[in-house]
């Protein structure tokens, strides 16, 4: 079963940290973004289950990224818990009309922040039912149970493969820089040439067999998933 992904976006390094810590003792897999613009680039490339959101951000703030995740169809139904040192009920609401599911003021407990996930979690997990199964054009990923198949055809796929067909899937049409997703299939922290991302690809185009063509070779970029719009329009 596939561990719960949260994104903490926070520009306290000592919060962050903190967070960090205890999300990942509780069994969470977790990644940690300092500003609202890199927030929304982690967003798109790791489709997290829960974002904890601060309010006051560099460059973009929370409630300008709640608002864009929102109107993205990709992220529309993205949990969020808003964080924030306010305390005002006008901030409360305001949080709440932008589409934030939770409102946390500073200074908190973490048990409470944890109650408060867990929460959001299980009334997501009993309103959703399968979010975490995606099909396009023949291909499934069911992130709960690490399964993928293509066609009628269960493939056994490395935890990098998986991961990157997972990034491929749910964002058809996006292309995707070899640094993004050597960060999406072997971790931000992996110290590794960007051209390692292309053995990667060769091995999972040569299981995926007749559905290869469905990861596009970008030139000058990278990769992307093929957008069945695309299809449509041939």
């Amino acid at each position: 079963m596939s561990k719960v992904n949260i994104l903490i976006v926070e520009d306290d390094a000592s919060l962050a940290e903190v967070l960090d810590y205890n999300l990942s003792q509780e069994g969470y897999e977790t990644q940690v973004a300092r500003d609202g613009q890199q927030g929304l680039r982690e967003v798109r490339l790791r489709c997290p289950d829960l974002v904890i959101l601060d309010l006051m951000l560099p460059l973009i703030d929370g409630l300008e990224v709640c608002r864009l995740l929102r109107a993205d169809p990709a992220t529309q139904d993205l949990l969020v818990l808003m964080l924030t040192a306010r305390s005002e009920e006008v901030d409360q609401i305001v949080g709440f009309s932008v589409g934030a599911d939770d409102y946390v003021t500073k200074p908190f407990s973490v048990k409470v922040l944890l109650q408060r996930i867990n929460a959001l979690l299980r009334r997501k997990e009993k309103g959703s039912g399968d979010r975490d199964v995606v099909v396009s054009q023949g291909i499934l990923v069911d992130r709960r149970r690490h399964r993928a198949t293509v066609g009628d055809r269960p493939i056994d796929l490395t935890p990098s493969e998986f991961a990157l067909l997972s990034t491929f899937v749910r964002q058809p049409g996006r292309a995707f820089s070899r640094a993004e997703l050597i960060d999406a299939a072997l971790g931000e922290d992996t110290i590794v040439l960007e051209r390692t991302i292309d053995v990667h690809i060769r091995a999972l185009r040569k299981k995926m067999g007749p559905h290869a063509e469905l990861i596009q070779t970008v030139r000058g970029i990278g990769y992307r998933f093929r957008d069945p719009a695309d299809v449509v329009a041939m």
